[in-house]
């Protein structure tokens, strides 16, 4: 087989592999983002503390986690063919990808915000935030660079098992290996595929890479000690006020009555207190 033959098969396959690991990135993003998180929250000594549904949660996800792939899209054939009509193509191999990329991503982003610095989490309560609250301003903004680490490990991911999408007629690079390399003995073109799946992963890892460490030089985990001691700083402000205010009642409390000096040592204790809670 010439390259003027090759060639458009290469870029067709490359253009479906990268429709199918496009859309099931987006669907484990979005299913596998707050199912992590939840795992986090529902754990013992969370904010949503809730062992039986943690316990449900996890098993659900180690037993996706643990069905290898080729398996799994062949159990899911009628629940792919009522959803895309059909079992063959790009747009009948998204389900499957989706769905075994879902509990592994699940995985990633659990052990990314359990990563995140708990006096930020206790600091952002202190100052009455809610379980949304601390959600939104901590534990995904902190975690951040390792949840763009963790897509990229997820795409990688992906893109091997829509390899193996391939072999049962999903198209893209891995159905041309198998159609063209392996069965009908077109080894230039086999490892041709294989070098551009290798340009590819390595693309997208760099990218990836790259992001990551932009963000973490630009806040991520390395702002989460200034920050920690921004909110610190806030907290104990509030508190010496709240101290200032009871010292001058106490004194002139004192003045009349002679317990001035107890009442005013008490409400000393008070912002330390405070301050060590925060901390």
């Amino acid at each position: 087989m010439t390259w003027s033959e090759m060639q458009p098969l290469l870029e067709q396959a490359c253009w479906d592999t990268l429709y199918m690991v496009g859309w099931s990135t987006v669907i484990a993003v979005v299913g596998g983002l707050p199912l992590g998180i939840l795992l986090v929250l529902t754990d013992r000594g969370g904010l949503l503390q809730n062992t039986v549904l943690n316990k449900v949660i996890g098993q659900v996800v180690n037993i996706a986690r643990s069905m290898p792939f080729i398996i799994l899209m062949v159990a899911l054939m009628g629940f792919t063919r009522s959803i895309t009509g059909t079992t063959i193509g790009r747009e009948a191999a998204i389900v499957p990808l989706a769905i075994g990329a879902i509990p592994f991503f699940a995985r990633l982003v659990e052990t990314a915000v359990r990563e995140v610095d708990d006096g930020l989490v206790e600091a952002v309560q202190s100052m009455g935030g809610n379980t949304w609250t601390v959600v939104r301003k901590v534990l995904v903004p902190e975690s951040l660079p390792s949840l763009i680490s963790s897509t990229t490990t997820t795409i990688v991911a992906l893109i091997g098992y829509s390899a193996m999408a391939g072999t049962v007629g999903a198209g893209g690079l891995g159905d041309i290996a198998i159609r063209y390399g392996y069965q009908r003995f077109e080894t230039e073109l086999m490892w041709i595929t294989v070098a551009v799946l290798a340009v590819v992963i390595s693309l997208i890892q760099f990218v990836g890479d790259y992001a990551a460490r932009g963000l973490h030089r630009r806040g991520g985990r390395s702002g989460a000690e200034p920050r920690l001691r921004l909110l610190r700083s806030r907290a104990a402000v509030n508190s010496g006020s709240r101290a200032t205010d009871g010292t001058g009642t106490g004194t002139e409390a004192g003045s009349g009555s002679g317990s001035g000096p107890a009442d005013a040592g008490t409400s000393a204790d008070t912002p330390a207190a405070d301050v060590h809670k925060v901390a």
